[in-house]
């Protein structure tokens, strides 16, 4: 959570009077607010309650849990924002993309359930970040908001000052851990704040305003595929047939997701 704090807050701050040294001028209170609430349902609770689960939880299974991200968002999109029903295609993309990260992270291996004892308070509170992260998601394009790069600014200071205030309740010898950082350490935090955030945070913010929430929250389903090939491609990870698989697993049911969504917006166009 503190290394939360240090790459939104930081990235944020600068982010923030770069836009006043471009000549933005300050938001609105109404814009201001708006845009804090979201910082806070994404960058703030979303991130923070993935990173006190990870005390408890391994890895793997919580990357599985967060991947529920797109059924929290179909089902709040149909029942607080759109209305829209999900199409069969797209709930059949649903089912199969889950399947494919339970199959990717080895989930039903009896020999495994050993290492991978779920305790029911972390797990809640993964489900509780990923219900967050959606409605914060949902809830953006229908709010009044700053320029894009300065919502941007505002909602990464918002995530990073609710990370440090969680961090300093849950967390302990931050000293002690600046001390162990080491140039690898500062170098990382620093790609943080211009890949993760900047590119990574920013190109997120656009696809929650400009594209349906279905297609939006798979990058959930993505993000475990994209880095088991950066692994094989930057660290020399070994690409199991396992991992292939699961993977083409996972695309197929995001491909089948997307068609959905396209087959309904094609139903709807036609009707009006």
């Amino acid at each position: 959570m503190m290394v939360s704090c240090l790459r939104f807050l930081t990235g944020g701050v600068l982010l923030f009077f770069f836009t006043l040294w471009k000549g933005y001028g300050i938001p609105d209170l109404k814009q201001i607010r708006n845009a804090a609430f979201v910082g806070l349902m994404l960058s703030g609770i979303g991130n923070c309650a993935v990173a006190y689960a990870l005390r408890f939880m391994p890895s793997g299974l919580v990357a599985l849990l967060v991947a529920t991200l797109p059924a929290w968002m179909i089902m709040l999109d149909f029942l607080f924002f759109s209305k829209a029903k999900p199409t069969l295609i797209g709930l059949i993309g649903l089912v199969i993309g889950l399947f494919g990260m339970v199959y990717l992270l080895d989930l039903m291996n009896p020999a495994n359930t050993a290492n991978r004892e779920v305790a029911v308070f972390p797990a809640l509170l993964v489900f509780a970040g990923s219900v967050a992260w959606a409605l914060g998601s949902l809830k953006s394009p229908y709010m009044s908001l700053p320029k894009p790069i300065q919502s941007t600014a505002i909602q990464m200071i918002t995530g990073g000052c609710f990370s440090l205030i969680m961090s300093l309740i849950f967390e302990d010898n931050h000293a002690q851990a600046f001390r162990n950082m080491t140039q690898e350490t500062w170098l990382s935090l620093i790609y943080l704040i211009v890949v993760g955030s900047y590119i990574g945070y920013s190109a997120y913010l656009w696809l929650i305003n400009n594209a349906p929430p279905q297609v939006t929250a798979t990058y959930a389903y993505v993000n475990p595929v994209v880095a088991f090939f950066l692994g094989w491609i930057f660290k020399g990870e070994v690409l199991t047939p396992r991992s292939l698989i699961a993977s083409a697993i996972v695309l197929i049911g995001v491909i089948l997701m997307t068609a959905g969504r396209r087959r309904n917006a094609a139903v709807n166009a036609s009707v009006e």
